[in-house]
């Protein structure tokens, strides 16, 4: 999970991989988990998410309102894991970033270029899906995942 509004979800059950933008209300983000999370029982497959872990900090200029929306958010996913009772992982960006080895965001002359890299390479893992600026760190998080439950 890539929390925040511009964020997204991704999943996988080992024989097929989805991923959508983050639902617009929280509600419909409550009810996206809860269908996963039925779909892995159904399954009888394990359920473990990765969420990256994220600071109060939204971006330079940006109002105090901002942050506590945005960290809202992040506890509406957290409250929903655990009324799910899926097991959740936090990693930090910089964790799941190295495992692609595609350096760093600093490294970048900008932000939307560091976005468009990790993009490109989420669309070149999954060639099979339309990757967004939405779905792609979340995608990227789900290979990470999968890499460390190997």
């Amino acid at each position: 999970i890539d929390p925040g509004k511009s964020g997204g979800l991704a999943w996988s059950n080992g024989r097929w991989t989805c991923a959508d933008a983050m639902p617009d209300t929280d509600t419909d983000l409550v009810e996206q988990l809860r269908l996963i999370e039925i779909a892995a029982r159904i399954d009888d497959a394990p359920l473990i998410a990765y969420v990256e872990k994220v600071g109060g900090f939204v971006g330079k200029g940006q109002p105090g309102s901002a942050m506590f929306k945005f960290g809202f958010g992040c506890g509406v996913i957290e409250g929903a894991l655990r009324a799910l009772k899926i097991q959740t992982v936090y990693v930090r960006p910089q964790e799941w970033t190295k495992h692609f080895s595609l350096g760093t965001a600093a490294s970048c002359a900008t932000k939307t270029i560091w976005k468009q890299k990790l993009r490109a390479e989420a669309q070149r893992r999954f060639p099979q899906l339309k990757i967004t600026l939405a779905t792609s760190d979340a995608l990227l998080i789900l290979v990470y995942a999968q890499a460390q439950e190997k």
